[in-house]
């Protein structure tokens, strides 16, 4: 076979590598990617090293799910890792997509020395208010631990009535490790609750939007009433505010 001229040899050679295109590459490519990914691990990393050196050998990391939401549980996670933890997937549960949590959530229990959940229905919701629910959800998770905690980080401002050292962490599960690995936790647990209550009460879309309130779930609460799994409390000006807008 022929070969072709030397300029054109020369200029397929030199295009293939031209260092501003290996940086192009490096810069956009799976690398870079990961670099990313590896950098902001390691800050949620430092910031529980950080205490761990201050003598908080054993720190667990608190958060909830469902909060807001106008069906369904509420449902918090406490989750204590274990040294050497290297998921560098790991972050706030609301900045990953569902197939990334449901993958971590697998891998985050084999990497814990323990986890704890804690969980309140609607009826318990509507008796004693969202707040005191919730944070009664956060000390179930804790008591759920296997180990005791010489210090329990807890997602957000408020603080729950515990016996340890309990430090509220605003953004916590953007700063802390195992603040993070619980945000997932409690997020992927909360997420098969409210699929298999879609199986149960399919017209309210429970799959799709998780009790929150979304479009379709308004107007199905519009057409059909609310069920055995609704929050009374966040019913009635809520849902027609925002029916209203439509």
């Amino acid at each position: 076979m022929e070969k072709p001229p030397a300029s054109r040899r020369r200029r397929k050679t030199e295009g293939a590598t031209s260092p501003r295109k290996g940086a192009r590459a490096k810069a956009g490519g799976p690398g870079a990617a990961e670099a990313a990914l590896r950098e902001r691990f390691d800050a949620l990393l430092a910031h529980d090293a950080a205490l761990a050196a201050r003598g908080f050998a054993t720190i667990a990391g608190v958060d909830e799910a469902g909060r807001g939401a106008l069906a369904g549980p509420v449902v918090s996670a406490a989750v204590v890792l274990r040294d050497g933890c290297d998921l560098i997937r790991i972050y706030d549960s609301k900045s990953i997509t569902e197939t990334d949590r449901e993958s971590l959530f697998d891998q985050i229990i084999a990497a814990s020395v323990s986890v704890g959940i804690g969980v309140a229905q609607p009826a318990t919701i509507d008796r004693d208010n969202i707040l005191r629910a919730t944070l009664g959800t956060m000390h179930r998770a804790v008591d759920a631990l296997r180990v005791r905690p010489d210090l329990v980080l807890i997602d957000g401002r408020e603080t729950i009535n515990w016996s340890g050292t309990v430090v509220p962490l605003v953004k916590g599960d953007a700063r802390s490790l195992c603040v993070a690995a619980a945000s997932i936790v409690a997020k992927v647990t909360r997420d098969r609750v409210m699929r298999r209550l879609h199986r149960r009460f399919p017209g309210y879309h429970f799959d799709s939007n998780k009790g929150y309130g979304t479009r379709d779930h308004l107007e199905a609460l519009a057409a059909q009433g609310a069920a055995e799994v609704h929050r009374r409390s966040f019913l009635g000006k809520i849902v027609e505010n925002n029916l209203s807008m439509f």
